[in-house]
């Protein structure tokens, strides 16, 4: 499984795939629930990019 830990590796990710998001702009999305990710603990996120991957191609194109 690929993974990516925290916030900034994860908008890293996104920029390679063409989907950009700021890491503002995802820290929304957790707090929304709407980007799939793991909270193991407190002050970890993990990011399964195989998850990712699927819901970027179930979601529009960002506005930028």
């Amino acid at each position: 499984m690929r993974r990516a830990y925290g916030v900034k590796k994860l908008s890293l990710y996104l920029d390679t795939v063409g989907y950009p998001l700021t890491e503002e702009e995802i820290d929304i999305l957790i707090i929304k629930r709407e980007i799939p990710h793991l909270k193991p603990m407190a002050n970890m996120i993990v990011f399964n990019l195989d998850h990712v991957d699927w819901w970027i191609s179930h979601n529009l194109p960002p506005s930028k």
